[in-house]
């Protein structure tokens, strides 16, 4: 089955005409936020309007409300993507205005063990969940954002933290490898073996080779890269699917393609293509990648980035409303680790960023943002946290070429770490037992990859191009 927005041709052409105007001058401005992409100055007040827009859902600031916690409908690990996400928009403009309030989350967050397994989320946290926190902290080391107090939990210590703790979960009694999307056994989907949770892995495991330049890392970015390509979830043509079920050894798969998954292994390719110097192997993979994005670019809108799966028929969750922000994030970050890519990715995150801004038109205020940015200024009525990080993170991209490349432990970075960090957690949360997990518990992040495996386990296998 495949998932995709049909516009008539005259429809179409009329979409586009209006792009392209925009492109050619490099501005635009129908009913919703102008934007100038050939200013600096122009794309950090947008970026500052979109930031203030996001921080409006963010309640973990209020007194008697938890540091970190996004409130309802939302799920732990989008507040992490989304202070990695507020890392990236102060690495991007340099406004400080959120480092506080993200330091002050990124901390309380980490857990007793400092490694993001916190008791308020761990009876129902995922691979998934820790490493979208793991790669925030990871962006704190690699961007220089501010150092925490020498008495807390350091950006690379956290990083590595939960880079430990998920190798040791690394499963080869099933599938032959691989991280499962669940952690503990009582959890719905324990059985799915995810291309996002072993994305996240991999993502990390290259990011901290580059960093602190310790081949154990890479090492194991090599080991999960090998290990998501024979299993299929990686195809011959670079495709990313979304994940496959351990209880028939993995011998089918379950094909829906995910912006976030694309993103997460071209940013980590690209880092180990920097990381071996150029490697032609990784090179090849890197492009590979990036090629096979294409299906997240609209046919209709050129260059305009949709949510390939669920955005033409209405049907994204509340996690999938976030997607686009990640692929954006790592294919502007895919530009500082190898910069052969630039000429494919700034095309598209320009066109998406104007896209984006003439979305951003909802609201009392006229500058709330929707999802679908092939509308342009015809607002779609969504709202949310992921639809202003999304547009966000699309639009402060387009600054990648004015910042510094991401640091190393020899290149100015001041994050410290710790090597074993991470390595004594507990293996799962003490005193438990499956029936104490409510069906409020399960509900956590990656909604829609539970309901799949529902389908897989029923033998639906859906397609998507």
């Amino acid at each position: 089955m495949k998932f995709s927005t049909h516009l008539s041709t005259r429809g179409s052409s009329r979409l586009w005409g209006r792009i392209a105007g925009s492109l050619l001058c490099g501005s635009t401005l129908v009913s919703g936020i102008h934007l100038d992409l050939t200013s600096t100055a122009s794309i950090t007040s947008v970026a500052s309007t979109l930031a203030h827009g996001m921080m409006q859902y963010y309640t973990g600031n209020h007194t008697g409300d938890i540091p970190g916690n996004l409130p309802a409908p939302y799920y732990w690990w989008e507040a992490g993507a989304m202070f990695g996400t507020l890392i990236d928009y102060w690495y991007y403009t340099g406004d400080a205005t959120y480092n506080e309030v993200t330091t002050q989350a990124m901390l309380f967050q980490v857990g007793p063990d400092n490694d993001y397994m916190p008791p308020n989320q761990t009876k129902t946290e995922g691979n998934d969940d820790q490493g979208f926190w793991g790669l925030a902290a990871m962006s704190a080391a690699e961007q220089k954002f501010p150092d925490p107090p020498a008495s807390s939990p350091q950006w690379l210590a956290l990083a590595q933290a939960v880079f430990n703790s998920q190798a040791a979960r690394w499963d080869e009694s099933t599938c032959a490898g691989g991280l499962r999307w669940q952690i503990f056994s009582f959890n719905s989907g324990y059985d799915y073996k995810n291309s996002i949770s072993n994305g996240c892995f991999f993502n990390l495991a290259a990011r901290l080779a580059r960093y602190t330049g310790n081949a154990t890392y890479a090492e194991w970015a090599v080991k999960s890269y090998d290990w998501v390509s024979a299993v299929g979830l990686l195809s011959p043509k670079f495709e990313v699917f979304d994940g496959t079920d351990d209880t028939i050894n993995c011998t089918r798969l379950n094909h829906y393609q995910w912006t976030y998954n694309a993103g997460v292994y071209l940013l980590g390719a690209a880092t180990m293509y920097n990381y071996t110097n150029g490697s032609a192997l990784w090179q090849a993979r890197t492009e590979g990648i990036l090629n096979a994005t294409e299906v997240f670019f609209s046919p209709a809108v050129p260059n305009v980035m949709y949510e390939v799966a669920c955005e033409g028929n209405g049907k994204c969750d509340v996690d999938q409303l976030s997607f686009k922000a990640y692929l954006a994030r790592w294919m502007a970050a895919t530009t500082k680790m190898a910069a052969f890519t630039t000429a494919f990715v700034m095309p598209k995150l320009q066109a998406s960023a104007l896209a984006a801004a003439q979305q951003c038109s909802g609201g009392k205020d006229g500058l709330t943002c929707g999802l679908k940015w092939t509308n342009l200024g015809v607002y779609d009525g969504t709202f949310g946290v992921g639809q202003q990080m999304s547009a966000l993170e699309v639009v402060a991209s387009n600054l990648i070429a004015k910042v510094e490349p991401p640091v190393t432990t020899v290149t100015g970075g001041t994050s410290k770490g710790d090597p074993s960090a991470g390595t004594g957690a507990k293996t799962g949360p003490t005193g438990m037992a499956k029936n104490q997990i409510t069906t409020g518990d399960k509900a956590g992040a990656g909604l829609l990859t539970a309901l799949v495996l529902l389908g897989v386990v029923g033998g639906v296998w859906w397609m998507v191009a």
